[in-house]
């Protein structure tokens, strides 16, 4: 297991004013406690997406106020889920994760904000109402958004593999796009799930309101970043506010950054953007890279700014050699109340600002997956 650093934590109090608690839109924003940890409103002002479209293959989109004008029509590749435009969500899990990628909020500080609130969300809903998808429709998923110029892809779910989803990973990351994927989360999922388990792609693991591995995130050598994933405020349907707990919040979070970066940095390959966020990422527990924090809690504003070395003739986001699958389901990776947010969080300790970083930690590459884990 590894060992919390000694050295002054990165993870510090930085507590935002709060706005007047009128009613659920005017509460969210002081519920985001990952902003501020994140040292959003900074990132912001140096990036904020544009250009970028982010791929959200999930349960569906509700056109919520607080995404009005970043929502695109989509598609529906299931059975049901509304009008086939990929802008109805009968569960509330793809219009959380849009929201914490893109949502811009409202006027005054009210509402939802997401990582980068220019960027578009291009919904696809691949789950139905019980947010479990099957790895084909993941697949087709991946090749739409691929086709439709998505620059980042990002999949909240974990789970088994399937050769059509392994081959649309693959192809998507060979056409430049960045995959952001979450770890999985515990009890149900015991080791990293697919898509994130496939090299090349951004494996996300989740901390809580402290900088502390959270506790329902999975561990593993395919680890790369970790994000928030404990508490997390986001956009619901019909216009409310959802809380959630898992990686798949993280996940989100961490493919709002990714959307940052292909922004301020339009020319660069979806494997150098990868390289950004795992280089300049917070290093916590053991030294270096490890299974809980892979390289560490992202920087929003290092992976911005920072003077990072190109990865060289090893690439980071290079299809590992074809192999075998099994056709499993994919299932959500967070937990939430999908319910209007009740009242203020209480605000732990979180991230502080100016913490530099000083050694570049090369990504290594992966060894063969393990076999794909059977979903239940």
């Amino acid at each position: 297991m590894a060992v919390i650093a000694s050295s002054p934590d990165p993870i510090a109090a930085r507590q935002p004013s709060l706005p007047p608690p009128n009613d659920s839109s005017n509460r969210i924003r002081a519920d985001q406690w990952h902003l501020v940890a994140l040292n959003s409103d900074a990132a912001n002002k140096i990036s904020q997406g544009e250009g970028i479209t982010v791929a959200v293959p999930d349960t569906g989109v509700y056109p919520h106020p607080d995404l009005a004008g970043n929502l695109l029509r989509g598609i529906d590749l299931t059975n049901g889920g509304g009008g086939g435009d990929g802008k109805a969500d009968q569960n509330s899990h793809g219009t959380g994760m849009a929201g914490l990628i893109a949502a811009h909020g409202q006027e005054g500080g009210r509402g939802a904000k997401g990582i980068a609130p220019k960027a578009k969300v291009l919904p696809i809903v691949s789950s139905g109402a019980d947010n479990q998808s099957s790895a084909d429709i993941l697949g087709r998923a991946i090749e739409y958004a691929v086709s439709s110029g998505a620059g980042v892809i990002s999949i909240s779910s974990a789970g088994g593999s399937s050769p059509a989803l392994r081959r649309a990973i693959r192809e998507a990351l060979l056409a430049n796009v960045v995959v952001v994927a979450a770890a999985g989360n515990r009890p149900g999922d015991t080791e990293v799930g697919y898509p994130a388990s496939e090299d090349g792609v951004l494996a996300v693991g989740g901390v809580d309101k402290f900088g502390v591995h959270a506790t329902v995130s999975v561990t593993g050598p395919e680890v790369d970043v970790v994000a928030p994933a404990v508490d997390i405020y986001s956009t619901s349907i019909d216009g409310k506010y959802r809380k959630g707990t898992g990686t798949s919040d993280a996940t989100a979070i961490v493919a709002g950054a990714a959307a940052l970066i292909r922004s301020k940095y339009p020319h660069l390959p979806a494997r150098e953007v990868a390289h950004r966020l795992t280089a300049t990422a917070i290093d916590k527990g053991a030294p270096g890279r490890d299974d809980e924090y892979g390289y560490g809690v992202i920087d929003l504003v290092a992976a911005l700014t920072a003077d990072v070395p190109p990865l060289g003739f090893e690439s980071v986001s290079a299809p590992a050699g074809a192999g075998s699958a099994t056709a499993t389901g994919n299932r959500p990776s967070d937990e939430s109340d999908g319910a209007t947010a009740r009242g203020l969080v209480t605000f732990g300790v979180i991230l502080a600002a100016g913490v530099g970083w000083a050694v570049l930690a090369r990504r290594r590459r992966r060894g063969d997956d393990p076999p794909p884990r059977i979903s239940r």
